[in-house]
């Protein structure tokens, strides 16, 4: 039989037939996937191959097979660096979530989560939640953590403006809404229409509110923001997917606090840049690496404010292999 995964919880799958049943599923003994050393062989949005067989009184699916993957998210395994975990495969289009703060995202996390997008080829839309909950009134989260010094006078609204304007610049589609309220939903369920959508993005940020907004009645558990360290508290433990009633289909992820790139050379980096993409025919060697090489267009790009500096310093980070939350501050200072 065929069927999609829509529900892994490690050890047993929620596979949907394509009769419209669900079945609950194991696997049989271990897959190699060309190559890929993943925590998680099978993956919600994976289709599979399972046959039936009974155990007791009851009827057990076992997958035997996993089609060919269309596309997949992957990010390092939280406890195993040298492995992978494949986040959800066959997918339309993410929804990545983004806050100012409580809580907050840093640009070195959305420009991770866009390199790997970009590798995979799988569109993302950026979603600058919680609009309705940012204070007019100059903040102080624009601080430099290095020298302690205020870089601008900037309200949490205005930091809004510029990650939206600075993401637009480069080509990414970028939506300003509040799950809580309402504003703009409207138009995320126009883009989930008829296409298989991934909710990603940090704990609290405010994935559940927003599949519960598009679908009322979901249910989908949600917490408060712990006051102490101003993140999100897990609520969604494993992947899922749902079927909407407005012909669509929502996977939602658990909260990610990093996202570690992986299987990538340093020299394919600035390929998954868009805007390094597109300049680096004009460098002088071509094979600069946008460092300290001579007549390097992306660093005069960078220096004339055509390639902000803080997709530089997350490009900077990626070729080092840096842990993201080095430059964290500084990228947040640079906007």
């Amino acid at each position: 039989m065929t069927g999609t995964v829509y529900r892994s919880t490690g050890s047993w799958y929620e596979v949907k037939g394509a009769d419209g049943v669900f079945y609950s599923c194991r696997i049989k003994g271990k897959f190699r996937l060309k190559g890929i050393k993943s925590t998680n062989p099978v993956a919600v949005g994976d289709k599979v191959q399972f046959s039936l067989e009974k155990k007791g009184d009851e009827e057990i699916g076992i997958i035997g097979q996993i089609e060919e993957r269309e596309n997949y998210i992957v990010r390092k395994s939280v406890n195993l660096s040298k492995q992978t975990h494949i986040i959800a495969a066959n997918i339309d289009q993410v929804f990545l979530l983004v806050t100012i703060n409580n809580p907050p995202t840093f640009t070195s996390f959305i420009d991770r989560f866009l390199v790997t997008a970009e590798a995979y080829h799988i569109p993302v839309v950026l979603v600058f939640n919680k609009v309705d909950t940012y204070d007019d009134e100059p903040s102080e989260i624009l601080i430099d953590p290095e020298t302690g010094e205020e870089v601008t006078q900037m309200t949490e609204l205005d930091a809004v403006r510029v990650m939206m304007h600075l993401y637009k610049n480069i080509g990414y589609d970028c939506i300003a809404i509040s799950a809580a309220t309402g504003k703009n939903v409207e138009l995320v369920k126009e883009k989930m229409t008829g296409k298989t959508s991934m909710f990603s993005g940090h704990s609290g940020a405010g994935k559940s509110t927003l599949a519960n907004a598009v679908q009322p009645g979901l249910d989908l558990k949600t917490k408060e923001i712990s006051d102490q360290h101003k993140q999100g508290q897990h609520t969604t433990t494993f992947a899922e997917m749902f079927d909407l009633d407005f012909d669509a289909r929502l996977i939602d992820t658990p909260g990610i606090k990093g996202f570690g790139v992986v299987d990538m050379e340093k020299e394919e980096v600035g390929d998954y840049f868009p805007e390094i993409f597109e300049r680096k025919q004009d460098c002088k060697f071509h094979n600069c690496l946008h460092l300290e090489e001579p007549k390097c267009a992306v660093k005069e790009a960078v220096e004339n404010g055509e390639i902000a500096y803080s997709r530089y310093e997350s490009y900077l980070q990626l070729i080092s292999d840096e842990d993201e939350n080095y430059r964290a501050d500084k990228h947040r200072a640079h906007l």
